[in-house]
């Protein structure tokens, strides 16, 4: 009896020195402290309010424009769905569009032109890189050196050329076009880029970004090339069988 009593004991005490053991751990692992200070954690919140809005907003949108369409398919279906086929091309990018933007120019460094160097071609890298900032910064439409960006553009080095969806930047400068939400976002836009990083990097490859004043009227042409859908085909409709 005795000495089950002990090695009961002795379990005891070995459960209890190992709870303690990993109370004591936890105890002595560093809290990760936020050291944001108050003003940095309002900016993260309002933008994080902005966002939601935003959300909120297009959810609205969506929402009208989808009882909008059910009113005109009972009235008019013909129209309808001609009005619903111009708003995607429009969204796809199949449209010239014209709204509140800036104007990149991207053009040789003056110390390249003083000493009468010419750079011959600009990376892919780098108007990547450009593109995701512009994006970054709540960009709508972009086109570069005339060619439209859509979803599925790529830019990349082919044959040591930059192309964009195909097509070669033939000369520097050229211009990058943006197009934003409102003359708020373009002014946003504007301020932001005047300390942006890729800028930095145009300068390091001897190029200059020149940013415009924010405008109320910048052109953006329409995507030139056929979009390619894969993967997809028609549904096809069942019998009445089901």
């Amino acid at each position: 009896m005795d000495n089950k009593l002990k090695i009961s004991f002795t379990i005891i005490t070995i459960i209890i020195g190992f709870m303690i053991a990993i109370q004591f751990q936890t105890v002595k692992e560093p809290v990760v402290r936020d050291t944001r200070d108050i003003w940095e954690l309002r900016n993260a919140l309002l933008k994080e309010k902005e966002v939601n809005s935003n959300l909120y907003s297009e959810m609205r949108a969506v929402e009208a424009k989808l009882e909008q369409y059910k009113t005109e398919q009972q009235s008019s279906p013909e129209r309808a769905l001609k009005q619903t086929l111009e708003e995607l091309k429009t969204e796809a990018g199949l449209t010239e569009k014209t709204g509140p933007g800036v104007i990149l120019t991207i053009e040789p460094a003056m110390e390249e032109i003083l000493l009468g160097e010419k750079v011959q071609n600009i990376s892919p890298e780098l108007l990547e890189r450009l593109v995701n900032e512009l994006n970054r910064y709540d960009a709508m439409d972009i086109s570069i050196d005339g060619h439209r960006l859509i979803n599925t553009s790529v830019i990349r080095d082919i044959n040591g050329e930059t192309k964009v969806d195909g097509y070669s930047i033939e000369k520097i400068p050229f211009e990058v076009r943006v197009l934003t939400k409102d003359l708020d976002s373009a002014k946003g836009l504007y301020n932001r880029m005047q300390v942006s990083q890729s800028v930095e990097d145009f300068f390091i490859d001897n190029l200059r970004v020149s940013i415009s004043k924010p405008l109320e009227k910048v052109v953006v042409p329409p995507y030139e090339d056929t979009i390619r859908v894969r993967l997809m085909e028609p549904v096809k409709e069942r019998g009445g069988n089901g």
